[in-house]
């Protein structure tokens, strides 16, 4: 009847008609301008078929559609209203065609059915899925709504205050919770799923199954109160602006949509989401995390790309020198994804102190439901703990992970290096030494690089690939391979002082510092930066981080890049906190005081002591305008960034904003730091540098950037 690049209309027995989705130029399907096309094809086929009784819908892949092509979203985005909304009625009219059908319709779900793959499910009058499948509406986590009417058929399925709960959390639903909610009816084993799909529509047709109540349902407005709908959506306005404030607007205009549609009909109601949608799309938080999605795809990409050119060898063993809590949270992860791992370190104190680390982690594990106390067991057995240099002798993939000090890296590279295969590739997890430096102790420094995991290393995406002078090409493909099989998200930058995270991150913190010397109050700025979006505070950052390794820092960024990284008070306020004994949350005192709280978890309370401290060296605290604290802290952060950029230091605007969101909990919804600066316009940032440059070099724009700024140029 029909056969397209993205789906085919087949005539089956029965009378019954099969739209297969299975794109010829995809691992997965989308729905691109060139599946619409398909489908509007297929859909004028159909109809011009006489004697058809029911219409199925499946998929080829392993998946039904993950949803639209995020790709051409950029085109999207920038539309004249008038276009967008045309080209999304033209979804939403395919859709309710396929509603509108003179006789019913099945969808079966297989794999995942996602944004747009779940909308098409929704138009149809029944759907079943597969045990092994997943559904959803995950818009609002880039920043969007669903636009394919998502945001009309559900709420009329499922009630309006689950539709909200789906839509606002865009989380996947399992088949259990998604049939009893009623967004799906009929759970059916993988192997079963065409054939009770297709005896499903049989019902349909025969009689025995009703479904002409549920169009009228869906064409219809919601059965809820008007007093009941303002009441649910006030409250879920309010759980999201006390949990993400306003920073996530698609969340809060989801909620609004739907209760500002529940009394229309549903081509009402598609209209009004039409309005919604395209408003949304307007907004840079949309901008933002839909670039972070793209860019998350990009950095992977990337890491594949360089395996693909030159195939690394497959790790048989992997290894970790240095036990502990870290060199323990780098066993586990390595166990955890099923690699066989080595832990030496001299002391069996610091053995066992991993081994701890690993199972409190398998605990938490078993705890959450993720597998069972058997399972655990089993990945814990694949960590082996050894005191001997012999057992590290197998190993293909080496992390160093001792003391951060050059001078006993230097002696136990070489002695790693004596005990393994020409072949195996060493790394170095440190922060802050110089890969190039730490290279001379090697004889085979092509086969090194580091690898910069953060802490704690089982929650942190981050693996920071710093590449050394000496290193090789494959060298770097293989360590990003065995990233991406840690499941963590690498990024290749070029060795530089603090490499790319930290020593952006300290240009921040020497913003600050500058600042407390002038007598600004740290706990205002810290609620200034949390207001602005971080996860937390400069101040409070510097507690968690460590009090004593930022001291053990600071002196390796003014070293390195003098020209900028300057202190421009003898004793910095942090030199204080350090010198007084106070080392953050690990010994619970540093800017704050920490106390346990009923989660054993550190809880922060101001210290009168510190105030005091900081009133004695710099005066009485003051307050600071709010947006000169951001100005401060922000344009010193992105000045560097601006400098990593122009020496080569990190590739791409790109894999620079997905080091801050991965690294250190840059706000999601200002997609990283080139990102807020394009939004903010590159003049404006220059124009708010220019007034801070008399107090650091660290605030002076490049010659490069003023010229983009000046042309109206972009980073993106």
């Amino acid at each position: 009847m029909f056969e397209g690049n993205t789906l085919s209309l087949i005539r089956l027995d029965n009378d019954f008609a099969e739209i297969k989705f299975d794109s010829q130029s995809g691992s997965v399907n989308k729905f691109n301008e060139e599946t619409l096309g398909d489908l509007r094809s297929a859909l004028d086929s159909l109809k011009a078929e006489q004697g058809i009784k029911g219409l199925l819908l499946s998929s080829g892949k392993s998946v039904f559609v993950v949803g639209a092509d995020i790709t051409e979203f950029k085109e999207m985005f920038s539309a004249p209203k008038a276009d967008f909304i045309a080209a999304a009625q033209i979804a939403n009219g395919l859709f309710s065609e396929i509603e509108d059908l003179p006789y019913p319709s099945v969808a079966a779900i297989n794999g995942f059915a996602l944004g747009g793959g779940f909308e098409i499910c929704l138009a149809c009058d029944c759907r079943v899925i597969s045990s092994k499948a997943a559904v959803g509406l995950p818009e609002t986590g880039l920043g969007i709504i669903p636009g394919w009417g998502g945001t009309v058929r559900l709420p009329r399925l499922i009630g309006y205050t689950a539709a909200v709960q789906w839509i606002v959390s865009g989380a996947q639903q399992k088949p259990k919770a998604a049939q009893q909610s009623g967004a799906v009816d009929i759970i059916a084993e993988p192997e079963e799923l065409r054939a009770q799909s297709l005896a499903t529509l049989q019902e349909m047709v025969d009689g025995t199954r009703e479904y002409q109540a549920r169009r009228i349902q869906k064409n219809s407005p919601l059965s809820m109160s008007a007093a009941e709908i303002d009441a649910t959506s006030a409250n879920y306005r309010a759980a999201i602006v006390g949990k993400v404030g306003n920073h996530y607007p698609a969340q809060l205009i989801a909620v609004d949509l739907v209760a500002g549609a529940a009394g229309l009909g549903r081509d009402e109601a598609i209209k009004a989401e039409n309005e919604a949608f395209y408003n949304i799309t307007r907004t840079p938080q949309a901008r933002a995390l839909v670039g972070l999605f793209l860019n998350d795809q990009y950095v992977v990409k990337q890491a594949k790309n360089r395996g693909k050119a030159h195939k690394p060898a497959p790790i048989n063993m992997a290894g970790v020198i240095g036990a502990g809590i870290m060199g323990g949270g780098i066993a586990y992860q390595n166990a955890i994804r099923g690699y066989n791992v080595v832990m030496k370190d001299i002391a069996e104190p610091a053995l066992d102190l991993g081994i701890q680390e690993a199972s409190k982690l398998l605990a938490k594990s078993v705890k959450r439901g993720k597998f069972d106390e058997p399972k655990a067991a089993q990945i814990l057995t694949k960590i082996k703990p050894t005191l001997a240099d012999s057992d590290i002798a197998s190993c293909d993939m080496l992390v160093e992970a001792v003391v951060e000090l050059e001078a006993v890296k230097k002696q136990v590279l070489p002695a790693v290096e004596s005990q393994l295969a020409p072949s195996a590739i060493i790394t170095s997890n440190t922060s802050t030494i110089s890969i190039t430096r730490l290279a001379e102790s090697l004889q085979r420094p092509e086969n090194f690089c580091g690898m910069h995991f953060f802490n704690p290393v089982h929650a942190m995406p981050l693996v920071e690939v710093i590449r050394g002078e000496k290193t090789s090409d494959a060298t770097v493909a293989a360590v990003c391979a065995y990233a991406l099989g840690l499941g963590k998200k690498p990024i290749v930058v070029n060795d530089c002082p603090g490499f790319l995270v930290n020593r952006v991150l300290f240009a921040m913190l020497f913003g600050l510092e500058m600042m407390l010397t002038e007598g600004a109050d740290f706990q205002q700025i810290d609620k200034v930066m949390e207001g602005w979006g971080l996860p937390m505070g400069p101040a409070y950052l510097m507690d968690v981080i460590g009090i004593d390794t930022i001291n053990h820092c600071y002196p390796v960024m003014i070293d390195g890049l003098p020209e900028r990284f300057k202190k421009t008070a003898d004793v910095w306020p942090t030199e204080s906190i350090f010198n007084a004994n106070r080392l953050g949350q690990k010994n619970g005192l540093g800017y704050y005081r920490y106390e346990l709280n009923e989660k054993g978890k550190p809880g922060k309370a101001v210290d009168p002591e510190v105030i005091g401290m900081l009133e004695n060296l710099y005066g009485e605290a003051h307050a600071v305008d709010a947006d000169e604290i951001i100005d401060r802290l922000m344009i010193a952060m992105a000045m560097e960034m601006i400098h990593c950029l122009e020496e080569g230091v990190v590739a791409s605007p790109a894999e620079a904003d997905m080091s801050l969101v991965y690294g250190v909990g840059f706000p999601a919804f200002r997609g990283g730091v080139c990102r807020w600066m394009d939004e903010t316009g590159l003049q404006e940032i220059c124009d708010r540098a220019d007034k801070y440059m008399s107090i650091s070099e660290l605030y002076r724009p490049t010659d490069k950037l003023r010229a983009m700024a000046a042309n109206g140029e972009t980073l993106y």
